[in-house]
């Protein structure tokens, strides 16, 4: 199986919320590729400042977790690909199918776009937003959410 890991499941993976035992439980599974785009490392890497910033985390657990994705990252857990032309073409494609229908935003069509462009089979990720685009889109959506 093809996972596209978006960032909100890369959040509950590096960092304790209510979903990090579900994020840790899917990541474990050994029959899975995981994908992740340089989109999501940016949105990783803001989303442990806003944290920060909203005294969620401290600025250690960010650096923290901040380095263990990287560590993650070099020693090859995640197969990247960069966020190319044809991915902003598939983005196109994906919002004028659904966006008037599902309101969504364009960082979460960019998302599946890589997830479909990568190929694919399930994203994982617990933003209900993000997960009816991508399972509008053709993609199974995963952890099961509470």
């Amino acid at each position: 199986m093809k996972a596209y890991c978006d960032t909100s499941f890369l959040v509950s993976l590096y960092t304790p919320d209510a979903n990090s035992q579900a994020a840790a439980a899917e990541a474990r599974r050994s029959t899975i590729t995981l994908f992740i785009s340089p989109l999501g490392e940016l949105e990783f890497t803001n989303a442990l400042q806003l944290r920060v910033f909203r005294r969620e985390l401290t600025k250690a657990e960010a650096s923290a977790a901040y380095a263990l994705i990287q560590e993650d990252l070099a020693a090859g857990v995640y197969s990247t690909q960069p966020v190319s032309a044809v991915v902003f073409a598939s983005a196109k494609r994906v919002s004028m199918k659904h966006t008037a229908a599902l309101g969504s935003r364009s960082l979460d069509v960019l998302h599946v776009a890589a997830a479909l462009v990568m190929g694919a089979d399930v994203m994982l990720s617990f933003d209900e937003n993000q997960r009816k685009l991508a399972e509008a889109a053709g993609l199974r959506t995963a952890p099961a959410i509470r």
